[in-house]
């Protein structure tokens, strides 16, 4: 059986997996089409790209700082300022994929008996504390939660959403190859053999 950790890692490879093959469709859209008003918790699919990196980096942020030993920045709200960093599909896509390997390194790190050592996250009141599994849970709750909401946006156009709904089935390894060369991942990579 496999160690929680190494669930963990598989997570992490999903969760930029999935980030990767929604990117590949939004880059299609045109720059008026991908911050036009659409129905959703975020007015735009900008806008929902934008907030699930800086909540990426947030968290990102607290994950490593207690990896480190280090106290987290007495500044949490300085990663949603501005609340949209970025204008263009391109330049977010870039920032995503950066985070989506900070978490995967991170998730490389991990062994099970750390995945209870509590995380400080800094709020703007208080400083909340969590293990290290429920954060990294919490985390990946978000991403597809908000990734839900931009594929069911691009429903709305002309692209074709993609595909998001699949974890690392053994024998569809086939359907995956070709995003995971552009990627620069393996099958071996995530599954250690």
């Amino acid at each position: 059986m496999e160690p929680l950790s190494h669930h963990l890692l598989t997570q992490a490879y999903n969760n930029g997996w999935a980030n990767h093959r929604l990117y590949k469709a939004c880059l299609q859209l045109t720059q008026d089409e991908f911050v036009a008003p659409r129905c959703s918790f975020f007015p735009s699919i900008k806008a929902t790209l934008n907030h699930l990196l800086t909540v990426d980096w947030f968290y990102l942020h607290m994950l490593e700082c207690e990896q480190r030993g280090e106290a987290p920045e007495p500044d949490g709200e300085r990663f949603f300022e501005p609340e949209q960093p970025f204008a263009t599909c391109t330049d977010l896509h870039a920032q995503q994929a950066q985070a989506d390997r900070r978490l995967i390194t991170y998730c490389c790190g991990l062994h099970d008996e750390q995945l209870a050592r509590y995380v400080s996250i800094v709020r703007p009141d208080r400083v909340q504390r969590e293990p290290r599994l429920r954060l990294l849970a919490h985390l990946f709750e978000h991403q597809i939660h908000h990734r839900g909401q931009v594929h069911a946006m691009l429903s709305d156009t002309a692209v074709r959403p993609p595909q998001l709904d699949e974890f690392f089935c053994e024998e569809e390894a086939g359907l995956r190859e070709a995003d995971f060369a552009e990627l620069g991942w393996t099958e071996s990579q995530i599954w250690r053999g």
